[in-house]
């Protein structure tokens, strides 16, 4: 990382008669919320998908290298822009200043209606339904209300009740809520260490599992076709590595943000990558990759190989940890954008609203939790987010060539960090997000599409607001 002698952020307002938000993120907390922003369920999930097209050793754990080396040409370019805008609202903002404010808002839309709100929705109803298999009496077998396509167990008024703590806490302080991320955080921490050490320790596997057993490091395959394999492959990789860009949504409550958001992002990709790859060793430990290609729920196949079908039962509480701890980043981090969009005056006043005791975006986490439970309850979520991976991939590409944009439009901007490998490490990044981009569309078209209706519904909102705006501005 570069350094710069510039001045830091200004820390107190110009105007100190409204309430403002509280830089009390360090760099250790910025790191904790990247990665158990990343971390949530899909390493628990997503071997089959990557074992099936990769069945040899070397190339199965080479895509999950080849993700992170990926992630970290995304970070670059975020870093930059990171730290030319250190403000809450992060990526929003940095497609606002590059496009205009319409792309900036359909991202924001995008977030609010389906990415972050189904995130959370997701995420809150999988913690729940992880403590339903060690505890039966929350479990999703247990049908509260059934309406047509609309069925409502256990555990999803149990998801309820924890996108309902999640809010409330991170409504009433930013060290409270950073508290309960930290300690959930590092409590999964230790359970994926505990099962990586055991498994390896006292676990029933075998060595031998790591040997090709005559598969060949090409697979037999010729050079576009094995780009192919490694392309489906990278697939549920880059959605395992998704999340790395929450951090730049809070950094308006980063200290030196300068300087501690651009660091958090690669220290923290980092950081996940060791993870994985551990993860993943553990997983090629306890079963063939033949047999990794044949299990949806990875982790309790591994487990039960390991030591016991009864340890694949506890493991449920570890994954449930880890979905609780992605929730909570979801929770905090998101708010942050729509509170920027409504300052903007394109989303709903009251949230733009700062909180004059507690000092934060209070009616954005009020609003987003609502929404969020509004998902919960209906089960829009779970075919919803489907279709916008392909839109947060696209707007990934768009920020990416934004930095591009904004250097050349403010060459003489502030830049504490500049883009390491710049221009060639974000033009690979853009070059092999663009090829994932084409191959989905081809390959799941209704799936782009449906990304592409999504966003496009925000556009006659849009418009309502900027109307509402204008005649706002003109009356005063």
């Amino acid at each position: 990382m570069k350094s710069s002698s510039a001045s830091p952020v200004n820390e107190t307002p110009a105007d100190t008669s409204k309430p403002t938000l509280v830089r009390g993120l360090g760099l250790l907390d910025s790191v904790l919320l990247l990665v158990s922003g990343i971390i949530g369920s899909s390493i628990f999930l997503t071997a089959k998908d990557i074992a099936g097209p990769l069945p040899q050793p070397v190339l199965f754990l080479l895509v999950w290298v080849l993700g992170a080396l990926i992630s970290l040409c995304a970070c670059f370019a975020f870093a930059e822009l990171g730290s030319m805008f250190p403000d809450s609202g992060g990526q929003y903002i940095y497609l606002r200043e590059a496009y205009g404010d319409l792309i900036a808002f359909l991202y924001g839309w995008m977030l609010f209606s389906v990415a972050n709100g189904g995130s959370i929705a997701a995420l809150s109803v999988a913690a729940a339904a992880y403590v339903g298999q060690v505890v039966p009496v929350v479990s999703q077998d247990h049908v509260v209300v059934a309406l047509g396509w609309i069925v409502v167990t256990r555990a999803h008024l149990l998801g309820l009740l924890l996108i309902a703590v999640l809010t409330y806490v991170n409504v009433v302080g930013l060290r409270w809520g950073t508290l309960l991320q930290n300690v959930s955080t590092w409590t999964k921490f230790t359970a994926m260490a505990a099962f990586v050490v055991l498994g390896f320790a006292i676990g029933k596997g075998h060595w031998s599992n790591f040997h090709a057993h005559g598969v060949g490091l090409t697979m037999g395959l010729g050079p576009a076709q094995l780009i192919s394999a490694l392309g489906v492959g990278l697939i549920a990789v880059f959605w395992a590595y998704d999340g790395w860009v929450y951090i730049t949504w809070v950094a308006g409550e980063v200290k030196e943000p300068r300087r501690n958001v651009p660091l958090a992002m690669v220290l923290g990709v980092l950081v996940v990558g060791v993870i994985y790859i551990a993860m993943n060793l553990t997983y090629m430990y306890a079963l063939p990759l033949k047999e990794i290609a044949a299990h949806e729920t990875i982790a309790h196949a591994a487990a039960a190989a390991l030591f016991s079908p009864s340890a694949a039962v506890w493991l449920s509480l570890m994954i449930a940890i880890s979905c609780f701890s992605a929730a909570a980043t979801c929770t905090l981090s998101g708010a942050r954008v729509y509170l920027a969009m409504a300052q903007d005056g394109v989303f709903f006043e009251r949230m733009a609203v700062i909180h004059p005791k507690w000092r934060t975006p209070a009616f954005s986490l009020i609003g987003q939790g609502v929404w969020a439970a509004v998902l919960t309850l209906t089960g829009g979520y779970d075919w919803l987010y489907t279709y916008v991976i392909f839109g947060m991939m696209l707007s990934y590409i768009l920020t990416a060539v934004g930095l591009f944009v904004l250097r050349r439009k403010r060459p003489d901007a502030q830049r504490p960090y500049r883009c390491a490998g710049y221009p060639w490490l974000p033009g690979i990044y853009i070059l092999i997000a663009a090829g994932w981009i084409l191959n989905t569309a081809i390959r799941r078209p209704t799936e782009a599409l449906g990304s592409g209706l999504i966003v496009l519904v925000g556009v006659p909102f849009y418009l309502f607001w900027k109307r509402g705006n204008r005649k706002t501005a003109g009356s005063e």
